[in-house]
């Protein structure tokens, strides 16, 4: 791995948030002006490729990423702002299952993004 890899993989491990290619670009550049935007698009491919990273679409016409882990959760995306929450809902998980063996499958995995606006104009914290 390069040192430009390594970097825009340190990027990636410390974000909380969902980046797409731009973000973690301005973020790589910090820690070494030389990297391309062409880099580190070559990258997010790679990673994705080699499982490291998944990649998300939220609707909003950007591809976005983080760190694939073997800990499932799910988003809710506030539509006003962008801002992205994870969460896991065991009772949502069951339903889930329940769903899929009624219609005669066994599920396997999925994905779940929710796209809201805060009620009364105010969001939870």
């Amino acid at each position: 791995m390069t040192g430009q890899r390594r970097i825009i993989a340190r990027v990636l491990s410390d974000s909380h948030d969902h980046p797409d290619v731009e973000e973690l670009y301005r973020r790589s550049v910090h820690a070494d002006p030389k990297i391309s935007i062409a880099t580190v698009y070559r990258t997010v491919r790679l990673f994705e490729e080699a499982g490291l990273l998944d990649k998300l679409d939220f609707g909003d016409g950007r591809a976005r990423y983080e760190e694939a882990t073997e800990a499932h959760h799910d988003h809710l995306i506030d539509m006003q702002t962008g801002k992205v929450f994870e969460f896991t809902d065991e009772e949502v998980e069951q339903l889930q299952i329940r769903i899929a063996k009624k219609l005669g499958y066994k599920l396997v995995g999925h994905r779940m993004e929710l796209y809201g606006v805060p009620i009364d104009g105010k969001a939870d914290e």
